[in-house]
């Protein structure tokens, strides 16, 4: 898939370039992110320099670039070259303090859930392991950014936290082998998947899971895309969720059921997927419904999730 309309010299040459700048040991680690000017409504693409540090303004050093994920994820791998450019030049720097950082995709055709995916998690339930991977799924637009607020709404009294892995496809597939899967992923961030129990499990509201996943701003993600190369073992990560400063949830991505690998072959079965198709991998132990007595959300809450390698979102309860 090609980036620019351009002679096919200069996309050698390009890639060429790309090719030197990781010989020459520049650092394989890449934080892309969506974000906004204080002082403008516009999105633009950039690249962390490092976990909360400055970020490159992607849109100013290749203007012809888009200016959101999912189209430069659909332009191909010439635009992670671009990228990967911009990084080790290192122009086009903004501070920190002059960005607001925004989800790191906002439009996906899709957004992926799997019920029931740490081994830990269906322990405290007490149900055995499933044999296949539990879709289900969230509507595109309960998404928000890594430092947004968490909207209560007024149908639900009983909203619970869920901090999940997730990662966004890169390229168009169907039918994927899971030997070839992970060439599909173009990288990886933190959700935390906000969810209304009531909605989800009283029979007098009928079990509605795509609504009681799907009230707006319950899908915190963020801060980053981390691509897939930037991180040693995505299935060998920490992860844990905090409320309050209080650790709820603790586990690894080791104890996941079904790998990326694995759910990207079991859903390309029935769906094509599409770049910036969004994945929530599943949870870990340690939800409020469980504890004791439950436990639920309320106004002033703070939220943190938090994935080694990958980043925190942190996000307050209004």
């Amino acid at each position: 898939m090609s980036l620019f309309v351009r002679p096919a010299s200069r996309v050698c040459s390009s890639l060429q370039n790309s090719h030197h700048y990781l010989k020459r040991g520049v650092s394989s680690t890449m934080r892309l992110i969506q974000f906004k000017h204080k002082s403008s409504e516009e999105i633009r693409l950039g690249v962390e320099q490092k976990e909360g540090g400055n970020v490159i303004d992607l849109n100013a050093f290749e203007p012809s670039l888009p200016c959101t994920m999912r189209q430069f994820l659909e332009k191909g791998e010439a635009a992670l070259v671009t990228a990967k450019r911009a990084q080790e030049l290192g122009k086009n720097v903004l501070e920190r303090s002059e960005v607001n950082l925004l989800p790191p995709v906002t439009n996906p055709d899709k957004i992926i859930c799997v019920g029931m995916n740490y081994a830990d998690h269906c322990a405290e339930l007490n149900v055995p392991t499933p044999k296949e991977p539990v879709i289900f799924n969230k509507f595109p637009s309960s998404i928000v950014g890594p430092y947004d607020s968490i909207i209560l709404p007024k149908e639900s009294k009983e909203v619970d936290w869920e901090v999940e892995m997730a990662f966004i496809i890169g390229k168009k597939g169907k039918h994927i082998k899971t030997a070839e899967a992970m060439e599909y992923v173009a990288g990886f961030t933190v959700a935390l998947d906000v969810s209304a129990r009531d909605w989800l499990t009283k029979t007098s509201n009928g079990n509605q899971w795509l609504l009681g996943k799907s009230f707006d701003t319950f899908c915190p993600l963020g801060p980053a895309l981390v691509t897939k190369d930037s991180l040693s073992d995505p299935h060998n990560l920490g992860i844990q969720c905090r409320v309050n400063g209080e650790t709820v949830q603790k586990s690894k991505t080791s104890l996941m059921i079904f790998k990326t690998e694995a759910l990207i072959a079991w859903v390309s079965q029935f769906v094509t997927l599409y770049p910036g198709d969004i994945f929530l991998t599943g949870t870990p132990p340690g939800v409020g419904l469980f504890k004791t007595p439950p436990t639920f959300l309320k106004p002033g809450d703070t939220i943190e999730c938090d994935i080694d390698e990958i980043g925190i979102i942190r996000n307050k309860v209004i």
